[in-house]
């Protein structure tokens, strides 16, 4: 159950599509006066280091990341990238992008001290939470940030709806296990019917596994049985051509990694549809790199 840790995959494809996404709604929601609460279901670390041991195994921030900031598309990013290009900038002052905020620490970036804007973070994992709290910790935030070791999706039951009926709740589990797929649907189900006017965002992977093929689908009729407008993204980057290359017949096929993943929104921003619409398509001329490249973008409601 625990073997999952973010810090593997920091940085990644999936981190670039997921955390400009989740910049653009909390930019939307900031943008007026009210208070907002925040739920991030599945905390991780909450920081990360991209020279560590765990990043340096598994490279993904290499086909990331650190891809997009080394290419021409940095110095002319559409609005969308740019300002998560920036933010990624604040943690890294030297120049090099060593520290890679996970979504905690891109939240808390964005939230405002003068509103009384309020961060939940859940995590379970025995060493990732405590790594969080040690991170949280050095904020010195105060109570703008409540940190419980408990099960995310237990959790969030006592927290909707916030008492400014203003917020957002993200869902990201590592989908270790099968039923956290069912999980996911039924949290969005329940907290629909406890907080309709909130916004949602689930990420999940694209992966060859019919629960994974059968959630987006679930979502879209949760959101339009609940009459809530949807949208709904995927980041393919395609299978590493090296990765062929470099097998030698007779071992055993190399796991190809995670090559695409999507988020799903209900009541996401009105502007968003659009800005990703213009921005995915260059990010993918960047990080493209085989056979099974795309990108989608659509909604409905």
């Amino acid at each position: 159950m625990f073997s999952y840790r973010h810090g593997f995959h920091a940085g990644n494809h999936a981190d670039v599509l997921k955390h400009m996404v989740l910049i653009a709604v909390l930019r939307h929601l900031t943008a007026k006066p009210t208070a907002i609460s925040v739920v991030d279901t599945h905390a991780g670390a909450g920081l990360y280091r991209l020279d560590s041991d765990f990043a340096d195994t598994s490279g993904e921030a290499q086909d990331g990341i650190l891809k997009l900031v080394a290419s021409p598309l940095a110095a002319e990013a559409p609005p969308l990238l740019a300002d998560y290009l920036q933010l990624l900038a604040s943690f890294n002052p030297s120049g090099k992008t060593r520290v890679y905020p996970g979504s905690p620490f891109v939240t808390q970036a964005l939230l405002r001290q003068e509103a009384k804007d309020k961060l939940w973070l859940f995590e379970l994992h025995p060493t990732d939470s405590k790594a969080l709290a040690t991170h949280v910790e050095q904020l010195h935030a105060g109570r703008q940030i409540g940190l419980k070791r408990e099960d995310g999706f237990e959790g969030l039951r006592a927290l909707l709806p916030p008492p400014s009926r203003r917020g957002l709740v993200l869902i990201d589990p590592s989908y270790e296990l099968k039923h956290d797929y069912a999980r996911v649907a039924a949290t969005l189900q329940e907290s629909l019917r406890k907080f309709a006017t909130g916004t949602y965002m689930i990420w999940y992977p694209v992966i060859p596994r019919p629960e994974a093929h059968e959630l987006p689908r679930r979502l879209k009729t949760l959101a339009n049985q609940a009459g809530k407008p949807w949208l709904h993204a995927i980041l393919s980057i395609g299978q590493s051509p090296e990765r062929a290359k470099t097998h030698t017949p007779g071992e055993a096929t190399p796991r190809p990694g995670l090559t695409a993943s999507g988020v799903f929104l209900v009541n996401p921003p009105h502007t968003l549809k659009a800005s990703l619409q213009e921005t995915l398509p260059p990010v993918l001329e960047v990080l493209g790199r085989g056979k099974g490249q795309a990108q989608l973008v659509e909604s409905g409601g």
